[in-house]
């Protein structure tokens, strides 16, 4: 696990970083749905993050 030090980093850098890695908040849970969108053919978000258009079936 990496840490973010404080001597390097201002509070609102700390404060997302905490909120990136805590299960219980809901940007946590954001970064993960749009991961999974990201990995899945069927979804939008797949073809726009290749820069491509979704091809018609």
């Amino acid at each position: 696990m990496s840490y973010v030090s404080g001597n390097t980093h201002t509070q609102e850098q700390l404060d997302h970083y905490s909120d990136q890695n805590n299960p219980n908040n809901e940007q946590y849970q954001a970064d993960l749905d749009n991961h999974a969108n990201q990995l899945n053919p069927n979804n939008d978000e797949y073809w726009h993050s290749r820069g491509e258009e979704k091809p018609e079936n």
